[in-house]
């Protein structure tokens, strides 16, 4: 995968890394990892400029970002209601906890956007349960943006420190990587295990805030 990457980063510049970023967000298996370290290896080299290179990562990211927030937020949580009353089980959750993890959102959707973008594996999946929950888009932007833009900065500084050995960068980052998968995967099959559904009153319905 690494060859491809290179050869496109090397042939369109920022257009290729603004591409390559966008698709990583849209499919995660796209590793930001390489593209940006390449990246701020072609820094290094004179091809492009570091800021430049940020730059272009940080704009291919937030499109996928903001793609994923839209389908989301057309869908809205409502929508899921019926899904989630019928396979609750297999999704270890009910409609008082999707009530509970909405009001938390409220709460704590902006560090919860912000930071989210800077954690591997679910920094792209963060717009989702924006978008579900429905997080106002100036809010979402803002802080998506900050986030997306420290990651970006992270592994094009990286690249262009390490220069031809910007692979470390992803030698780094990719047990970090697996290590949330396996944690997630181990959460979920202890919520399945344990998950017992909230009792509620019949016909309770979920109210979503103006």
């Amino acid at each position: 995968m690494g060859d491809w990457i290179r050869e496109l980063i090397e042939q369109s510049g920022y257009w290729g890394v603004m591409f390559l970023m966008f698709l990583e967000t849209v499919f995660p298996p796209i590793p930001s990892e390489i593209i940006m370290s390449l990246s701020g290896l072609q820094a290094q080299r004179g091809t492009m400029t570091l800021w430049g290179a940020i730059l272009a990562g940080t704009t291919g990211a937030m499109a996928g970002n903001t793609f994923w927030y839209v389908v989301a937020r057309w869908l809205g949580i409502e929508r899921f209601h019926p899904l989630i009353d019928r396979y609750g089980r297999f999704l270890t959750v009910d409609w008082p906890e999707v009530k509970r993890a909405d009001h938390f959102f409220d709460r704590y959707e902006r560090w919860f956007v912000c930071f989210g973008r800077m954690v591997p594996t679910i920094r792209s999946l963060v717009s989702v349960p924006a978008g579900l929950f429905g997080m106002r888009w100036k809010p979402f932007l803002i802080y998506s943006t900050i986030g997306t833009f420290g990651w970006t900065a992270l592994l094009a500084v990286a690249g262009y420190l390490l220069g031809q050995n910007y692979t470390q960068v992803d030698e780094y980052l990719g047990p970090v990587s697996t290590g949330v998968i396996a944690v997630l995967v181990l959460f979920y099959l202890y919520r399945v295990a344990t998950w017992k559904p909230t009792p509620r009153p019949e016909g309770e319905r979920y109210d979503k805030r103006p």
